[in-house]
């Protein structure tokens, strides 16, 4: 049976949810909520929704609903993900969860104490192209693993965007940052130590930001991310005898992996995927009981933790343990 989704706002990323849940067979957006409900009755209209609400709490008393997409800003996430949660809605919200580690624990406790599933939106991480690296790293197709490196950038001008808005949670780090810290952390574990560089723009908000992180076994990751850069995104994987690289890791629209070992590249194809749709779709076969979410409460703590970490060691010009 197909699973009645909710979206949660009419912000601009819900496109390419409501791309990925359009081409599913076991997903359907059934509802949408906005504070405005001209706004929602309108974006109702232009996607072919059944239903608009006039505010985040008449979608939660939608009982058609049974699952909620929150594209909230930063600072709302968790608010809305546990007042979802604690009216009976499984949630998939946007990442990050938070930059706090604290608070991500608490609303996977309100999913426990409410029998049901929160998510954290990697939509990357369900794409086949994810996977295949993770795969020939763990195989050993590079040696052993020595060095991470990521990029995720692009010029943001507008000033008015929710990404620069500090009292939001915004910045680099945040929004896509984020991104390189959950590649690292996928194919090297949980840091034991991190640096931090940012430049700020004029409300505290990083606008640039640079990382280092130190994982066991020696392993070195480093990252920037920015909104004053020319765009930039890939991931290049170093071991001790080849190398993996990739152009677009984040959004997964160019997929395709290159083996580097000394005096030869191979090239490794990966067939396109809908990433939106296979992480609703994994979300929705763990509400029939056919699987488990791929993302869960432990790599949404880690994630927020390193991301605090980083923040803590960017302000202090310092590094920041966080154990073994």
């Amino acid at each position: 049976m197909t699973v009645q989704w909710g979206v949660m706002s009419t912000a601009r990323i819900n496109g390419a949810f409501l791309e990925g849940v359009a081409r599913s067979e076991t997903c359907r957006v059934a509802a949408v909520a906005s504070r405005d409900a001209a706004r929602a009755r309108e974006y109702a209209r232009e996607h072919g929704i059944d239903r608009a609400h006039g505010s985040y709490e008449a979608l939660l008393a939608d009982d058609e609903v049974e699952a909620v997409y929150v594209s909230l800003p930063n600072a709302l996430h968790l608010k809305w993900a546990t007042r979802a949660l604690q009216a009976g809605k499984h949630v998939l919200c946007e990442k990050p969860l938070s930059r706090r580690a604290a608070d991500v624990e608490a609303a996977f406790d309100a999913a426990r104490d409410a029998d049901r599933f929160l998510m954290e939106a990697f939509m990357y991480r369900h794409h086949p192209q994810t996977a295949r690296i993770a795969r020939l790293v763990a195989e050993g197709a590079i040696g052993r693993l020595r060095l991470i490196r990521a990029s995720f950038a692009f010029s943001l001008t507008d000033e008015a965007n929710v990404r620069l808005n500090a009292a939001l949670d915004g910045g680099a780090l945040m929004d896509v940052g984020c991104y390189c810290v959950s590649g690292a952390r996928l194919l090297a574990g949980e840091p034991v130590a991190v640096t931090g560089e940012q430049v700020l723009s004029g409300d505290g908000v990083d606008i640039a930001f640079t990382g280092t992180l130190r994982f066991p076994g020696d392993v070195l990751g480093h990252f920037d991310a920015g909104f004053t850069f020319a765009p930039r995104h890939d991931l290049e994987v170093v071991g001790d005898e080849a190398s993996l690289f990739v152009a677009d890791p984040w959004h997964c629209g160019r997929p395709g992996i290159e083996l580097r070992r000394p005096g030869a590249t191979e090239r490794i194809e990966v067939p396109e995927a809908d990433a939106y749709q296979l992480e609703a779709e994994n979300l929705a076969a763990a509400i029939r009981g056919q699987g488990a979410p791929l993302l869960g409460r432990e790599d949404a703590v880690g994630q927020a933790r390193t991301i605090a970490a980083l923040y803590a060691a960017a302000a202090a010009g310092a590094r920041v343990e966080l154990g073994s």
